[in-house]
Parts: C-alpha cells; sequence; structure tokens
C-alpha cells in the first residue's frame, strides 16, 4: 500500500475516533476502546512496521533540529511520524474524556479541549488539565467551607 493510500486511511480512521470521544457520553465503552486502545494500537503496529522497514535508509537522526528535519524527508518516515501524532494525540484525548469522567468535569467544557487536543494536541492536554484543577480547587473550596 502506497504511503498516500495509509495517510487517507489512518485520517479517516482518527476522525472516527475523535468523533466516537465525542460520541463518548452516550457510548462511553465503545469510545474507550476504540479511540484510547483500539486505533492507536493499528497506528502503533503500522508505525512499527514502517520504521522498521524504513529506519536504517533514512538519513538524519535526534541529535539536532537539523537531523530530525532529514529524519523526515522520506515519506515513509513522515507518515511515521505523522501516524505518531495521530495516535498519541487521540490517545491523549481518550484519557482526558476518561479523567473528565472521574473528576466530574462536565462534558461541555471537555469538548473545546478535544478540539485543542485534535488540532494543536499538547495546547488541549494543557487547557484540559487547567480546567481539572480549578474545579478540582472549587470543589475543595466548597466542600472545606
Amino acid at each position: 500500500m502506497s504511503p498516500d493510500a495509509i495517510f487517507q486511511y489512518a485520517n479517516s480512521l482518527a476522525l472516527v475516533g475523535w468523533v466516537l470521544l465525542l460520541a463518548s457520553p452516550f457510548a462511553p465503552r465503545i469510545a474507550n476502546a476504540a479511540a484510547a486502545y483500539g486505533i492507536p494500537l493499528l497506528f502503533a503496529v503500522v508505525y512499527s512496521g514502517l520504521v522498521l522497514a524504513f529506519w536504517t535508509s533514512a538519513e538524519g537522526g535526534f541529535d539536532s533540529l537539523s537531523n530530525v528535519a532529514a529524519l523526515f524527508q522520506t515519506r515513509e518516515m513522515l507518515l511515521a511520524g505523522w501516524l505518531h501524532y495521530l495516535a498519541f494525540d487521540l490517545f491523549v484525548g481518550a484519557w482526558i474524556v476518561r479523567s473528565a469522567r472521574d473528576a466530574g468535569v462536565p462534558f461541555w467544557m471537555v469538548v473545546p479541549c478535544l478540539a485543542a487536543t485534535f488540532l494543536f494536541g499538547p495546547a488541549g492536554f494543557l487547557a484540559f488539565v487547567a480546567i481539572r484543577q480549578v474545579r478540582t480547587r472549587m470543589a475543595a473550596d466548597v466542600s472545606a467551607a
């Protein structure tokens, strides 16, 4: 299968995972199984295959920004990097949904964090952690009063 085809399928599958996270209040087990485990694990398998097949032929490395840029000059290694992003952002999105549910964060507050995680990864994670922390402190203040 070509890197372009894998890219298209992976993007579509990742989008399914994000839609399931948005629907998680209605089907939490399905959303968690698919978005936290199933889809990221599939991406991990494809990622691992790409790295195993193309790592030795790729130039560059991780010791400088220039070498990281060189590492991703091959389409297969660039695709591996993209799958890395897709897998981990979706995994973090699923963690956000579970953590919010456990902490009693209303889902309407989670949705913007999911959108930010989908688009900007760590920024969405940061936003959620901040919201959860503020809500936890507010709940502690109310119970102490």
